[in-house]
C-alpha cells in the first residue's frame, strides 16, 4: 500500500511540472520572429508588440528578424522551436495564408504546424493611379480606359504573392480588365516607381500610401475597406463605387509552433492584447493605418482558414503562380 502510494504521489508531481512551468512563464527572455526584413509592416508591428509586451510581463521580449522567401525561413525556424513561449513569431497575410494558396511545394503549413495566437492588425488597400498617364478619377472611368488600352498598362506590387499583388488580380477578375503585372522588391521601389511613371498604378496599404495621396504624387480611386477610412475620407469604398464584395484587407497574425498548451496560449494572448490596445500604441498603429484587431485564437483560427480559401481560388482563376 505504501509503494502504491509513493508512485501515485510521484504521478502527481510529475504531472504538476508542466502546469508549474506554464505558471511561471515567462522565466528569461521571449523572442518573436518577424521573417521578414527590418522596417516592414510586420517589424515595426511586431517589435511594438515586444516592447508592450516586455512592459507588462517584467521580462525581456525581443524582436528578431529571419527574412526569406517570402516568411518561409522565419515560420521554418518558429515550427522547429519548443511550444513553450519562448520562441513565437509576427507575420503578414503571406506567411499565414497567400503562401499557402501560391505555393504547391510550401515547406511548412501554418494551419497544422503553428499555433493561432491572434489576429493582430488589418489595413485596407488603396488603388492609386499616376496622375499624369491615366485620366480616370472614377473607378467606372478607370475600368473603361482600362479596356480601351488594350492590355498596355501596368502595375506595381510590392512582390509576387504580396496582398497588393493578389488584391490588383482580384480587381482584374471582377472587372475583366487586364494589367500587367510588375514585381518589386517592397512597397518602397513600387511606389517610387508609381511615382515616376514607369508603371501606371497600384493597389498599396493605406499608411504607407497616404502621403503621396494627399502631396497629389498619386490619385485614388477606391479603398477596399468595409467604409471609408477617417485617413482619406473622401476615397470611396469600392463598394461605393460599384464593385460589390470587394473587401480587402492586409493582416497581420501572431503565434508559435504547434503543441503549445491551451494555459500557456491563453497567457501569451493575454500579453499580446494588452500590447496592442496599450493607448501609446493603439494611437500610433491607427497613425500608420492599421485597425487593431486582437481576436481570440479560435476566431483566428477560422479567420486563417477562410482566407486560404479566399486566396486558392483567386490564385487558380487567374493561373497566378510564384514564378
Amino acid at each position: 500500500m505504501h509503494r502504491r502510494q509513493l508512485i501515485g504521489a510521484t504521478g502527481l508531481l510529475l504531472a504538476s511540472r508542466p502546469a508549474r512551468a506554464e505558471e511561471e512563464w515567462p522565466s528569461r527572455t521571449v523572442t518573436i520572429v518577424v521573417p521578414f526584413a527590418p522596417g516592414s509592416s510586420s517589424d515595426i508591428i511586431g517589435r511594438a508588440v515586444a516592447q508592450g509586451m516586455q512592459q507588462s510581463l517584467g521580462k525581456p521580449v525581443v524582436a528578431e528578424n529571419r527574412p526569406g522567401a517570402t516568411g518561409e525561413v522565419g515560420a521554418r525556424g518558429v515550427i522547429r522551436s519548443a511550444p513553450d513561449g519562448y520562441t513565437l513569431m509576427h507575420a503578414p497575410i503571406s506567411t499565414w495564408a497567400i503562401n499557402v494558396a501560391l505555393r504547391p511545394n510550401l515547406a511548412y503549413d501554418p494551419v497544422t504546424q503553428l499555433t493561432r495566437i491572434t489576429q493582430t492588425v488589418r489595413t485596407p488597400n488603396v488603388l492609386v493611379v499616376h496622375p499624369g498617364q491615366v485620366p480616370a478619377k472614377t473607378l467606372p472611368e478607370l475600368v473603361a480606359w482600362l479596356k480601351g488600352n488594350g492590355g498596355r498598362a501596368s502595375y506595381s506590387t510590392s512582390g509576387i504573392g504580396s496582398s497588393d499583388h493578389l488584391t490588383m488580380e482580384m480587381f482584374k477578375q471582377a472587372t475583366g480588365t487586364d494589367v500587367a503585372h510588375v514585381p518589386y522588391a517592397g512597397g518602397g521601389p513600387a511606389t517610387t516607381d508609381l511615382i515616376a511613371g514607369t508603371v501606371q498604378m497600384s493597389f498599396q496599404n493605406l499608411g504607407s500610401i497616404a502621403p503621396q495621396i494627399r502631396d497629389g504624387r498619386v490619385r485614388p480611386i477606391i479603398i477596399t475597406s468595409e467604409a471609408r477610412s477617417p485617413l482619406l475620407p473622401e476615397v470611396p469604398t469600392a463598394g461605393e463605387a460599384g464593385l460589390r464584395d470587394f473587401v480587402v484587407y492586409s493582416w497581420q497574425g501572431f503565434g508559435g509552433p504547434a503543441g503549445m498548451p491551451a494555459p500557456l496560449v491563453a497567457k501569451v494572448h493575454a500579453a499580446a492584447i494588452a500590447a496592442l490596445r496599450a493607448p501609446q500604441t493603439a494611437s500610433r498603429l491607427a497613425d500608420l493605418g492599421f485597425e487593431v484587431v486582437g481576436n481570440s485564437p479560435e476566431e483566428f483560427a477560422a479567420f486563417q482558414q477562410g482566407e486560404i480559401a479566399r486566396w486558392k481560388r483567386v490564385v487558380t482563376q487567374g493561373g497566378i503562380t510564384a514564378e
